[in-house]
């Protein structure tokens, strides 16, 4: 009866070293640290790794140091030129010092998720809102180095804060599609005006050189009755000279009052020079 009972105790007392054993043992992968407190006191960060711990007195805190991806949540700012947009960031950060994220603040994730709030809120409301679309790394560099300022003292590492959306008001929507259109409408009236400008340019220089050779004029006035005849159907209305066409009309009409050619006197000179009149060839 002692003997089983003897065995009993033994057999407890085995176990419970072995419980004390393994609970001294610690193994810690590559991406985490371990940070050990004796008896309330902190000892630094171990690992990656095998290693012991004194049972009883040595505690351990796990702190995992990849870099961490957090989305901060849409924020209502009012900007510098007083337009309420709703605007949200993405925020990577590690640890690089896991005693001090564990000693200096309680929960060093909530805690850089607050900072990063409240800067996001208060770096855009520095800013109107031409600049916070048109200039939005600069405003990336600055939330970065804000918040990594703040969270220095606790260990953590911001490497990147980035601007995801900005949320514009409907009215605000509208007024910027407006503007735009305007934008696009002065460029395409600017450059119509070019163009005049260009072709007025070319006509100058075309009369000038029409003024010094005025036969110009008859050819390109001839080029252009081909142009149009090439239609079937088509009627030309040109200027002809009166004068091309009474000398005809005089020879037939003096011809017609004498009779006979041999008897027919001199014809009339022809008349002065008149101004055009109208001719008509259909084609």
């Amino acid at each position: 009866m002692n003997g089983a009972i003897f065995l009993l105790c033994l057999a407890v007392f085995l176990f419970l070293a072995l419980m004390v054993v393994l609970s001294a043992i610690k193994i810690v992968p590559e991406y985490e640290r371990g940070v050990v407190f004796r008896l309330g006191r902190l000892v630094g960060p171990r690992g990656p790794g095998l290693f012991l711990l004194i049972p009883i007195f040595e505690r351990m805190v796990r702190v995992d140091t990849r870099v961490i991806t957090m989305d901060v949540p849409a924020q209502e700012v009012i900007t510098l030129d007083n337009v309420t947009i709703k605007v949200n960031a993405v925020l990577y950060f590690m640890v690089v010092n896991p005693s001090l994220a564990v000693v200096k603040v309680m929960d060093y994730i909530r805690a850089t998720m607050q900072i990063a709030q409240t800067t996001l809120r208060s770096a855009v409301g520095q800013v109107n809102l031409d600049t916070l679309l048109a200039h939005r790394e600069e405003l990336n560099s600055r939330l970065q180095k804000i918040i990594d300022e703040q969270t220095e003292p606790w260990g953590v590492k911001v490497t990147i804060v980035e601007v995801k959306d900005v949320e514009l008001p409907q009215s605000m929507q509208r007024a910027m599609a407006k503007q735009a259109e305007a934008e696009r409408e002065k460029r395409a009236k600017i450059i119509h005006a070019a163009g005049e400008f260009e072709a007025s340019q070319k006509l100058a220089e075309a009369a000038d050189v029409i003024a010094r050779e005025p036969v110009t004029l008859q050819l390109r006035y001839l080029q252009t009755l081909t142009e149009i005849a090439v239609e079937k159907n088509s009627t030309i209305i040109f200027p002809l000279p009166v004068d091309t066409i009474k000398v005809f009309t005089d020879m037939a009409n003096y011809a017609g009052a004498n009779g006979t050619p041999g008897n027919r006197p001199n014809p009339p000179a022809a008349p002065a020079p008149q101004p055009p009149t109208t001719g008509r060839l259909e084609s």
